[in-house]
């Protein structure tokens, strides 16, 4: 698997058509829907964007996103691309394949359906040409980080999850790994943030604590206020990272991202996390949340990644969901 940071060839989306994602009231779905197009309209201006679309929708994405974004009609029950999509990776001769995992709605969750997402792993595949890997790990593509040279970091909490693969152990799931995207080195974090283990949560994702950057390169999410319970979680991931190799054998420099510092909303403390960004062709799309800390960190994200024009999203709408702009993209690497 390439890191994000090789060249792609586009990006996959999904358009938000029902459920929780969309929301209830017309204030709720306008919120949904004009995110979704913000993001993609944000990537449009770097790569090229094939979204996926329930047929009923086809007219409202028409009217709200970018003309060049390609729209591929097929059902769905959600639109969190990064999760039901497929993981792309490339064989040693250069030939692009797709690896579909089984995908459960993140462990069978009571609110969940899977229906048609279960299906978009291979669909997308298939639209791509590529060789479609089928793997019977219960897996999403926001439980994995990659550095491109056999490094993974994954979380116990996700692939470890009795509601997703029941008996495993990390010696299986290594080695599934291994011989889907080629991951020689795995790092398992303990656990992710703590509001991912709310009802709407993923139960740990990796790609909204920790990334790698460039090879050697992590950067963390950094709560620095002691009173959120995340300010624990991110000095154990630190010790953690900065006790850990990589596939090279090297150890890693870990760059803190400051957490936003609006600590809670109505549901109390927040998840909200720099390090769910998407990197693009010559560009990050970062999210932002009108908060006085903004600014700061995506600085800090435009060190990380040199040459790369960093673009803010208001990201709110889309963590009052569970997620951030990663988890609602997918790239496919350039062959």
């Amino acid at each position: 698997m390439p890191s994000e940071t090789a060249r792609h060839e586009c990006t996959w989306m999904a358009w938000p058509s029902q459920g929780y994602t969309l929301g209830d009231t017309p204030t709720e779905v306008e919120a949904a829907r004009s995110t979704w197009a913000a993001v993609a309209n944000a990537v449009i201006e770097f790569e090229p964007v094939r979204m996926v679309v329930v047929p009923a929708d086809l007219e409202v994405a028409e009217r709200l996103l970018h003309p060049s974004v390609e729209l591929v009609p097929a059902e769905l029950d959600d639109a969190w691309m990064r999760d039901i999509g497929p993981t792309f990776v490339i064989s040693g001769d250069g030939a692009l394949g797709a690896v579909d995992w089984v995908f459960n709605g993140w462990g069978a969750q009571s609110w969940a359906s899977w229906e048609h997402d279960a299906r978009v792993g291979a669909f997308v595949g298939g639209l791509t040409g590529a060789e479609v890997i089928s793997s019977p790990l219960v897996n999403e593509g926001g439980g994995i980080h990659v550095d491109g040279l056999g490094t993974v970091l994954l979380t116990e909490t996700v692939q470890l999850d009795p509601g997703r693969n029941p008996g495993l152990t990390r010696a299986d799931v290594e080695a599934e790994l291994a011989r889907t995207i080629g991951a020689t080195t795995a790092l398992w974090l303990p656990r992710g943030l703590t509001r991912d283990y709310d009802e709407f949560g993923t139960r740990g994702h990796v790609d909204i604590v920790a990334t790698i950057a460039s090879p050697g390169v992590v950067l963390l999410h950094e709560q620095q206020d002691p009173s959120h319970p995340d300010h624990a979680v991110s000095r154990e991931l630190r010790e953690l990272l900065e006790d850990a190799r990589d596939a090279r054998g090297e150890r890693f420099e870990v760059i803190g991202v400051p957490a936003p510092r609006t600590l809670a909303d109505a549901e109390g403390p927040v998840d909200w996390s720099y390090i769910n960004h998407l990197v693009v062709n010559d560009g990050v799309i970062a999210c932002t949340f009108g908060d006085e800390q903004d600014e700061a960190s995506l600085a800090v994200l435009a060190e990380a990644y040199p040459g790369r024009r960093v673009v803010g999203v208001d990201a709110r709408p889309l963590f009052d969901r569970g997620g951030g702009i990663h988890c609602i993209t997918q790239q496919q690497p350039a062959v």
